[in-house]
Parts: structure tokens; C-alpha cells; sequence
């Protein structure tokens, strides 16, 4: 018996129930093959999701993480049933690709996962729903059936499943619609030490952080402003050199990681204090991450970096130039409200702000701009960079092939560009390919930018 054999009775779940039983009856043989299988019969069940319900529309491919990452889907099961999926994508990821040992305890905490998500669409798109609880106690228990080969499930193609459950999705969209406003999330609720082994170990070891080697645990501080006068920080992450690149304050996953922040704070000191560098901070608990680099506000971030990432944040902090007097190459960017929107965003730059939105009525004029802009932050006498987030107004005539003109200083601007525009987007994005008429009437162009928090 299995803690999934309650879903095998509901017929609209046999794309994903068997394989979740799989995984659970793998679980004392092979714990990476259960991650495996957690991530696969997850899969399943986000795709048949989209094949039911018309809120969830199809985003540009089919893979899990795309799936997962659309806003709509995201709103559907709430952050915290998506921050379990994402444990078990990036588990499975680690089982599939790194050969990275899973444990048997990372492996039954997929499972729970797995079985909150499976309660959770079963609550939403059954009927005659029943209540159940994860039951850690049936995997203990040796399998009956574990020298039976496992039922080979075959793999779930979207657009079959799609022109499958056609008819269901006005049902199952108003069912889900009615019957999730009423159900109770189930929050992770885990101690200090499982969070860390379980959550934030693997955020390191996902970042290339080894263990007892560039990564210690419990570090002895002394100096604390307490009875023992000594502290101990939960993780000091080290560079080649042998001095702390960052301190990483932990919390469980139910407390807000806001409470770690004068107490990593003063291990920071410490550290500063012993190595004459101070390093960064990183708060989390497992599911938010916050980082303090020393130069701007504590923001969210999406993982602990990795030791490449911050011995480059060290490099391009002890390199930083001012930009208060930037000279503008009128050969790029020539007319004076370029000029002034790019001196206006230099300037914020310079006020430790990290976002500029800049606005052109032409998009002629806004590519010109933002590319002189790029090959500032991108040159050794800046040497940091900036991602720039263009908004871009784009008339028909406007689009055509602007690599191609002969000009060199288009072309130089059109490199330049193109490489901003991969610093912010996907890879496979490619800049718009623009054309100034050549006789347009340049009275209305105009730029502006708006410094933002």
C-alpha cells in the first residue's frame, strides 16, 4: 500500500497516479529513481491541468519549468505548492543530470510534495473528494509488490491530452473555480536543521559550493555581544583565497527570513573585522532567499550565488567608477534629449540605484540611446554591469533588416544592443530589427527616464 493508491480510483488521473505509486514503491531501492519518478508523474499532472482548464493558456514550449513558470499557473496553486514543485523539479534536475547522490530523506520529502500537489488537484478537479494525510509511516514498510517490474507508464504528449479532456474544460475550469476558493493550504513546517540539510544544502550544492571544502557549517565566532561572547554562523561560504565571500543565515521554512538579519549582520561584522573584507549576506529559508551586497538595499534573489558569481561581484565593486561625468559620443546618440535621458540615467545609476526605465516615442531613437548606454556599463572604465529593461513602441514600417545597412556606427550599435538585449532576455531572443526612414519627421522624438526603486 502506497500513500498515492487513493488517486488510482479517480479515472481522469491515469496520466500521473501509477507513476506516482512508482515512486513510492522505489523509494528503499533507489532513492534517485523515486526523485525521478516524483518529477515525472509532476510533469503529468501539470500538463493534464492545462489540458482542463481554460484559465491555463500554453505558454512558448512544453517543458516543466515553462509550464510551472506562467503567472496563471502560478495563481492557481499558490506559492506555497509551487515552491514544492520547484523542489522536486530541481531534485529531479540533480538526479537526471549531476549524478549527485540523493538521500533517501530528500526523496520521501519529494514524495510529500508530490502527494500535496496530487491532494490539492484532486480537491479542485474531483469529485467526491476525501481527505487524506501523508502517512511517512507506509514508507517504512517493505512494498509487497516490490519485486513486481513496475507498469511501464508511457510519456504524456500536451496536444494528445489537450484534444483528450476538449470536452471536460468547461466543467473542470467552473469546478476548479468553485472548490478552490475553500481549500486550506497544508505549509511546510520543518525545524531549523531539516531546512538547512534538506532546502538550503541543496541550494548550495546546486550553486557548486562543496562542502568542507569552500562551505563550513557552525562557525565559531567569537566576539559575540552575548553571555558566551561567541556566536556561530550557520553557513560561511570562502573564495580560493581563503577569506569569507558571503555569511548565510538560515531560518525554518515557516519563519520569516527577516529575523536572521541583525544577527547576520553582526556575524558579517565579525568576519569583516578578522579578514578586513566584509562579505555578503544571504538570508533565507529554504523557499525565500535575500541577499545584502554591501553597495545596494537587501532584495530578493532567486538562489545563493555561486563562487564565481560573487568573486565577480567583489572584482566589479573594487573596480566601480563613478558615472556623474559621463561624456555622451554624439556619433551614437547626437541629439540633446538623448543626451538628457542618458545623463539622467547615469545619474541615478550613481545614486546606487539599480533599474532606469527609458521612454522614447520613436524606437529609433530609444535603440540609439540604450545602446550608447550599454557600451558605457559594459567598458572597462565603467566596469559593472546594468540590465536595462527597454520598452520599445514599434510601428510597421519600423521593423525591417537594420544589421544589414553599411553604415559602421549602425552596425557597431546594432552589436551593442544585441548584447543588451541578451543580458535581459532569453537567449533565443533577438533584437527587433529596426529601420529609420530616412526622410521621417524628427520633431516629435522625444526621450525621457524614469529612475525606478
Amino acid at each position: 500500500m502506497t500513500n498515492f493508491d487513493t488517486f488510482l480510483s479517480i479515472p481522469q488521473f491515469s496520466s500521473f497516479a501509477p507513476v506516482a505509486v512508482s515512486a513510492e514503491r522505489i523509494l528503499p531501492i533507489d532513492p534517485s529513481a523515486c526523485v525521478l519518478n516524483c518529477r515525472r508523474a509532476m510533469e503529468f499532472a501539470v500538463k493534464w491541468m492545462y489540458s482542463v482548464d481554460k484559465a491555463l493558456v500554453m505558454p512558448y514550449q512544453d517543458s516543466l519549468v515553462s509550464l510551472m513558470n506562467t503567472e496563471d499557473f502560478r495563481d492557481i496553486v499558490g506559492a506555497d505548492i509551487w515552491r514544492r514543485m520547484d523542489l522536486i523539479r530541481r531534485m529531479g534536475n540533480n538526479a537526471a543530470h549531476t549524478g549527485k547522490k540523493i538521500t533517501e530523506e530528500q526523496a520521501a520529502l519529494c514524495l510529500e510534495n508530490l502527494y500535496i500537489l496530487l491532494d490539492f488537484v484532486a480537491y479542485c478537479y474531483g469529485e467526491n473528494y476525501t481527505e487524506g494525510h501523508f502517512d511517512h509511516a507506509l514508507l517504512t514498510q517493505k512494498s509487497e509488490v516490490s519485486a513486481e517490474p513496475v507498469q511501464e507508464v508511457p510519456e504524456v504528449e500536451l496536444a494528445a491530452l489537450m484534444a483528450e479532456n476538449a470536452a471536460l474544460k468547461e466543467e473542470l475550469t467552473a469546478r476548479r473555480a468553485e472548490q478552490q476558493q475553500t481549500y486550506v493550504p497544508k505549509p511546510l513546517d520543518l525545524s531549523e536543521y531539516k531546512t538547512r540539510k534538506l532546502y538550503i544544502d541543496t541550494m548550495l550544492t546546486d550553486a557548486g559550493w562543496t562542502e568542507s571544502k569552500d562551505w563550513l557549517n557552525e562557525v565559531e565566532l567569537p566576539g559575540m555581544p552575548n553571555k558566551s561572547e561567541v556566536g556561530y554562523a550557520d553557513y560561511v561560504l570562502y573564495g580560493d583565497d581563503g577569506r569569507p565571500l558571503a555569511v548565510v543565515e538560515a531560518k525554518r521554512t515557516c519563519v520569516d527570513v527577516a529575523k536572521g538579519r541583525q544577527q547576520a549582520k553582526l556575524y558579517a561584522d565579525l568576519l569583516e573585522k578578522k579578514y578586513h573584507r566584509r562579505p555578503v549576506i544571504f538570508l533565507t529559508n529554504g523557499f525565500e532567499t535575500r541577499i545584502t551586497d554591501n553597495l545596494y538595499p537587501e532584495r530578493k534573489c532567486a538562489a545563493i550565488y555561486s563562487k564565481r558569481d560573487l568573486e565577480k561581484l567583489f572584482n566589479l565593486q573594487s573596480m566601480r567608477t563613478s558615472l556623474k561625468n559621463v561624456m555622451v559620443d554624439r556619433k551614437i546618440a547626437g541629439r540633446y534629449y538623448q543626451e538628457g535621458a542618458i545623463k539622467a540615467a547615469c545619474n541615478a545609476f550613481a545614486r546606487n540605484r539599480r533599474k532606469a526605465l527609458l521612454v522614447c516615442l520613436r524606437a529609433y531613437a530609444l535603440t540609439r540611446a540604450s545602446a550608447y548606454r550599454q557600451e558605457h556599463y559594459y567598458q572597462a572604465e565603467h566596469k559593472r554591469e546594468e540590465r536595462i529593461l527597454k520598452l520599445i513602441q514599434l510601428s510597421f514600417e519600423s521593423v525591417t533588416h537594420f544589421h544589414r545597412r553599411s553604415n559602421p556606427d549602425f552596425r557597431r550599435l546594432y552589436r551593442a544592443a544585441s548584447e543588451c538585449s541578451r543580458k535581459v532576455w532569453p537567449a533565443d531572443f533577438h533584437l527587433p530589427r529596426i529601420r529609420c526612414a530616412p526622410h521621417a519627421d524628427t520633431s516629435s522624438r522625444r526621450c525621457s527616464t524614469l529612475p525606478l526603486p
